[in-house]
């Protein structure tokens, strides 16, 4: 794919004086849902910031569909942020906070109206739209600032922590919403601390630590390149304490325990293709084995085996 219809860092590096935001960063983000993963510091904020246009790079040079992020008025006919923090003109309604935004962005005041409108109903803010944004609550200051960030119809969306605040139907709406723009096309990059949604609606992600990109990818590609880790599966079995003798004759299992429930075992091993073929064989000879599955194939398990024990967070 051509990198005018890609996000692409390249070779960057931000510093806050003698601090660290980001280094070394090179990525090429396709469309689709792309989380970004790692606690506080990490530096996906300032990666956001940075395809945003809000800071320029300390050295190298990134480009949103083609167009370098020091050329605000053209990135911005393309790109939709939507900062996880609340900034509002005093005074206003939802329904003026989105109509200004796009007179400032160059639209007529009816099409401006018609596009506020169909924003603001997208997020499910009809009934709250001519009231002050003053009186919101977070989740509804949270759902106007995504109707903001999406009223010009953006092929690259940037949302940082955009499920804040939502209780769990507008969440689920939300996610829905999400979904459908990348399905259209668009380019969605989420940055969550909230991991068993990242596995729910990502395409991909990145994982940072220490402004480092540590890891990108599809989650289960992403755990298939661990070859410093074992793999955790858990077995389903009839006969747990019988199937533990046999995986530990295999001399890439390091560890198998009886399940808490006494109805499994779960194993770790460092080549899974080969402890696979092995299962069948044994399942083959009077073992009977309901279900295998991995047991660490996610966002928060291939967070902890590179990072360690550092919690993400945010």
């Amino acid at each position: 794919m051509p990198a005018n219809d890609r996000v692409v860092f390249e070779n960057v590096s931000k510093f806050y004086g003698d601090v660290l935001g980001v280094n070394k960063v090179n990525l090429s983000i396709p469309p689709g849902i792309t989380s970004l993963v790692g606690p506080n510091g990490s530096g996906k904020t300032t990666l956001m910031n940075l395809m945003s246009g809000l800071i320029r790079p300390s050295r190298g040079r990134i480009t949103v569909l083609g167009i370098r992020t020091d050329q605000p008025d053209e990135l911005f006919r393309y790109l939709g942020y939507c900062t996880q923090f609340d900034s509002f003109p005093k005074g206003f309604t939802g329904y003026q906070f989105v109509y200004s935004y796009l007179r400032l962005y160059g639209c007529a005041h009816g099409e401006a109206e018609e596009l506020t409108w169909k924003a603001i109903e997208r997020v499910g803010m009809m009934d709250a739209a001519r009231r002050k944004i003053a009186g919101y609550s977070k989740g509804m200051r949270q759902r106007i600032k995504l109707a903001q960030s999406t009223c010009h119809g953006p092929s690259v969306l940037v949302l940082d922590e955009p499920l804040n605040g939502l209780d769990p139907l507008v969440r689920a709406e939300t996610i829905a919403l999400f979904r459908t723009l990348a399905e259209d096309g668009m380019h969605i990059i989420i940055s969550s601390h909230i991991l068993h949604e990242v596995d729910a609606i990502s395409d991909q992600v990145i994982l940072l630590s220490n402004g480092y990109v540590v890891a990108e990818g599809k989650i289960a590609g992403v755990r298939s390149e661990m070859q410093d880790h074992p793999m955790q599966i858990l077995i389903r079995c009839n006969r747990p304490q019988e199937l533990a003798a046999k995986v530990f004759a295999q001399e890439s299992v390091v560890e198998a325990q009886i399940h808490k429930d006494g109805l499994g075992l779960l194993v770790k091993t460092r080549d899974a293709n080969r402890f696979y073929l092995m299962l069948n064989h044994i399942a083959q000879n009077g073992v009977s084995i309901e279900s295998v599955a991995p047991a660490d194939d996610d966002v928060n398990s291939v967070y902890d085996y590179l990072i360690g024990s550092e919690e993400p967070q945010k």
